[in-house]
């Protein structure tokens, strides 16, 4: 009896821990519990995030320049030298797989003009504009063969660059037109709506690429600010040679759905041509010429820095202090005048150990990038 009450009992007991985990599994099922569930869910999860990033998103934002000064001419006779800097701005965002979501195609081109006595004739206190903000000003769709001015031209190559990578951007199709433009897109979308050449533009796109840098989530907007100035071109001085000096001044900034600040990169390109007594140009045209950033510390600032901290440094650290900040926010900040050519360093507790160049170009470039937005 024993035996049969133990051969029983063990059977019972076996039904109601297989009832158990069957209730159990039934359970964990409904409720998604289980293993299998759990993993399948994170897996949906992860599916619909990529989903949402790959549809556009902008993860990373960058600039590129290209900058030139091979227009630059010597005295001839009674005409006296000009320096001219062309400087191409491409700033673009892309998406987690390297796609562009945005880009804006611009050029600054500044001339400042000598007399035959080598003094400026050109006003360095003048107000500078670039082609895109000169617009019909710019003076090209009257001799243009499509009858398109130069920042239709531009917008048309930017528009044709979303939605693909730096690859197929670099392997678009063109032609050489003629010496001055050597690359024509020979595009079908763009036959109509481009003639200029590109080659500046798609170098300054990939640029803008290997430079990239990631933003907060949630940017929705790109824009670009800028300020261009001759205030330190000087004339013929007794034994000091004319010098024609440009710095542009570029901001980008990504925006979120608020306004507020998504990412920012701030760099300046400051060029210098200089002439001799005879009014030649001395510097190399066909050098590389680097902006501050691209510099890095052979800009020389550190060694000069109460707080030890080269230009590139300084400007990212404003940059990533600007981050999350609505424009109002930024232009609130609290600055001093150091002397004349420091009238806005920063006296924010967040800022005085990392930044003590003058700020007021880059918050106007800010501002100027907000309002552009698109």
């Amino acid at each position: 009896m024993k035996k049969k009450f133990s051969i029983l009992l063990a059977a019972s007991l076996a039904l109601t821990m297989l009832a158990g985990c069957s209730g159990n599994a039934k359970e964990d099922a409904a409720t998604g519990n289980s293993a299998n569930t759990e993993t399948k869910t994170e897996a949906s999860n992860e599916a619909t995030n990529n989903a949402e990033v790959a549809a556009g998103t902008i993860t990373k934002i960058g600039l590129g320049t290209v900058t030139s000064i091979g227009k630059s001419k010597d005295k001839e006779g009674d005409t006296g030298p000009v320096g001219q800097v062309d400087t191409i701005i491409v700033a673009a965002a892309f998406d987690k797989d390297g796609k562009v979501v945005k880009v804006n195609i611009d050029n600054a081109q500044t001339k400042i003009e000598y007399s035959a006595d080598l003094q400026l004739s050109t006003d360095v206190n003048g107000e500078f504009k670039t082609k895109a903000e000169l617009g019909d000003e710019y003076g090209m769709k009257k001799a243009s063969s499509i009858g398109k001015e130069w920042y239709e031209q531009a917008k048309a190559l930017s528009d044709w660059m979303v939605g693909k990578s730096i690859d197929e951007i670099k392997a678009m199709k063109t032609t050489a037109k003629d010496d001055s433009h050597p690359a024509v897109p020979d595009e079908a979308d763009l036959t109509s709506s481009v003639t200029v050449s590109v080659e500046g533009y798609l170098a300054g796109v990939e640029k803008a690429f290997n430079n990239a840098v990631e933003v907060k989530g949630g940017a929705e907007k790109l824009g670009v600010g800028q300020s261009i100035s001759i205030g330190s071109s000087k004339g013929l001085d007794g034994d000091k040679t004319p010098t024609a000096q440009v710095d542009t001044t570029i901001v980008v900034g990504a925006f979120d759905k608020d306004g507020k600040v998504a990412g920012t990169i701030i760099d300046t390109a400051q060029v210098k041509i200089n002439f001799d007594k005879d009014g030649k140009v001395t510097s190399d045209k066909a050098a590389e010429l680097k902006t501050k950033v691209e510099l890095g510390a052979e800009y020389g600032m550190a060694k000069a820095s109460s707080i030890g901290k080269e230009w590139f440094e300084q400007a990212k650290a404003l940059g990533d202090w600007m981050v999350g900040k609505s424009v109002d926010e930024i232009k609130g900040m609290k600055t001093t005048a150091k002397d004349d050519a420091h009238p806005a360093v920063p006296d924010e507790a967040d800022l005085t150990s990392s930044v003590t160049i003058s700020v007021q170009n880059y918050i106007g470039g800010i501002e100027e990038a907000f309002t552009k937005a698109n």
